[in-house]
């Protein structure tokens, strides 16, 4: 997860804990992410097979363990008690528990409940609390001055309302601490946020926390909309429970797609790695298919075209010579390898014709800006879209939330609430692959796989971005890639190459679009073709 703008975390990496911790940090592997359907059922099956309460003790002993981690390398907060907020539910028995385990390992704690818990798991965990001699109050302290660490036990997965009360109270002031000094814990997810979707439950308050451990496995909102930047740094505790059946969501990862990669062998030559077409760059708008061919040479592509439709193109492009500029009209686009249609078109019927006409052709083609408004606003085309993914061969259709709210006649709003229905819905709609661009982009298949990437940062909020992103990912699909992972591979490296610029001090404030593509080419050759070059 990226991390809280500002603050450090007291947690030690995981390599430092892994040999006694029972919890873990996600790194780069093809995580399941659970939903609340998914998580009840193994919960159900779990109960079922174990000693009463066994799940709680797993959970709030997890979280006691990720606070005593914590101290072990935060000397500010040692002497300092840690305040627990209990909500009425398990997950205030987790926090329960929590406090227990941390007042018998000699760390002072404060628990605030402002309503008594009620399930019979989380009694049994206030009678061991009561019983060790854990301080229990049912009102927050006017100031947080002389406390450490902060922990989010009020709701967990399955809020269905808003916080209210001295509960959204509580979130508020939670959130101010976490923006300010930091040390804000929250236990499976930030109180108020919708698991599923990322997004606050029905608009309300939620936690913004530094850092989150969840449990069973991770959820598909810490990952995407809003969920990123509440939930902070997180780890997962499994609580021992095999969540290993085959998952709706994934997070995505290399593991998904490193294999796709093409061979770099000694005896290959430019026409291996396939030919890009950029068409777009309507006139007075030739910059933005020019970034994305950019790009696309940056990732891999043996040879790259750009198409434009409107006139006063340059007749090259000086700082890559090496891209072919020309009309539309006078290039053979059924030539090529693969198509990136839709930057900077513009919205003319002469666009909709070349769009209607490169439908036709057996190339795989990747969509993106003019083109999804085209398509958005025009029946036939949205139907030649759906007909070739019927045909076996997925447009990959890279749409921002407003222009997914255009294909999906809704709003950005809609799209924002439950981005990961949104991406379901204009893959099955269009027969595509959709990549629903933000924070956590969304990538669904129309066979019903989903990923949700963890890579980027905010220093892709700035023109152009979206247009490299097309332009890598056409690179990829010329080289040959499955749609479905061209398109996870791109948003991947895309996002990566922004932390990576902004580790090193170029973002994410004024970080450029064209300053990604050096870097992906740069984090291919090192993931993917490292041991090759050594030989």
């Amino acid at each position: 997860m990226l991390r809280t703008p500002g603050f450090q975390s007291a947690f030690p990496p995981a390599a430092m804990t892994a040999a006694r911790s029972p919890y873990f940090t996600p790194k780069d592997d093809p995580l399941t992410l659970l939903t609340l359907a998914e998580l009840r059922t193994l919960e159900a099956r779990a109960a079922a097979a174990l000693p009463p309460h066994t799940l709680m003790a797993r959970a709030g002993a997890a979280a006691a363990q990720c606070v005593i981690d914590a101290l072990e390398h935060d000397p500010d907060s040692r002497a300092l008690p840690v305040w627990l907020a209990a909500g009425p539910g398990n997950n205030g028995g987790d926090a329960l528990v929590m406090a227990e385990r941390l007042h018998r390992a000699g760390i002072p704690v404060r628990v605030c409940m402002p309503v008594e818990v009620k399930p019979d798991d989380a009694r049994w965990a206030l009678d061991a609390a009561r019983a060790a001699g854990v301080s229990i109050d049912d009102k927050p302290p006017a100031s947080f001055d002389g406390v450490g660490w902060l922990v989010d036990g009020m709701f967990g997965i399955g809020l269905t309302r808003p916080l209210e009360g001295v509960f959204a109270e509580i979130a508020a002031r939670m959130t101010r601490r976490a923006r300010a000094s930091g040390r804000v814990l929250a236990l499976d997810v930030p109180s108020g946020l919708n698991s599923d979707t990322g997004a606050p439950v029905n608009g309300g308050e939620a936690v913004r926390a530094t850092d989150t451990i969840t449990f069973i496995g991770a959820k598909p909102g810490h990952f995407t909309s809003l969920g990123r930047d509440l939930t902070g740094r997180l780890f997962v505790s499994t609580l021992e429970v095999d969540a290993s059946a085959a998952p709706s969501i994934v997070l995505n990862a290399p593991a998904l797609f490193g294999a796709c990669m093409p061979p770099r062998d000694n005896a290959t030559h430019k026409g291996t790695f396939g030919s890009l077409a950029v068409v777009g760059g309507d006139t007075g708008m030739c910059g933005a298919p020019v970034l994305a061919a950019r790009m696309a040479l940056y990732g891999g592509a043996g040879k790259v075209h750009v198409a434009f439709l409107g006139e006063g193109f340059p007749p090259y492009d000086p700082p890559h010579p090496e891209l072919m500029l020309h009309h539309v009209d006078d290039l053979a686009l059924d030539r090529m390898d693969a198509l990136a249609i839709g930057c900077g078109m513009g919205p003319s019927e002469r666009a909709k014709t070349v769009l209607t006409d490169a439908l036709k052709l057996d190339v795989p083609k990747l969509l993106d800006a003019d083109a999804l408004n085209l398509i958005a606003k025009d029946d036939a085309l949205a139907s030649a879209v759906a007909a070739r993914g019927a045909q076996g061969d997925p447009c990959i259709l890279t749409p921002h939330p407003l222009e997914a709210a255009r294909l999906l006649q809704t709003d950005a709003k809609a799209v924002q609430a439950d981005r990961i229905a949104a991406a379901r819905q204009l893959a099955a709609r269009y027969a595509a692959i959709a990549v629903l661009k933000g924070s956590g982009t969304v990538i669904a298949s129309p066979d019903g796989r989903v990923a949700v990437n963890p890579t980027g940062n905010a220093g892709l909020a700035t023109g152009g971005t979206g247009d490299v992103l097309g332009g890598l990912i056409g690179a990829l699909l010329a080289q040959k890639l499955p749609a479905y992972e061209a398109a996870l591979a791109g948003v991947w490296l895309h996002g990566l190459a922004a932390q990576t610029l902004s580790d090193g001090g170029i973002g994410p404030a004024g970080l450029t679009a064209g300053e990604l593509a050096p870097v992906v080419r740069s984090l291919i050759n090192r993931r993917f073709y490292a041991e090759h070059a050594r030989n």
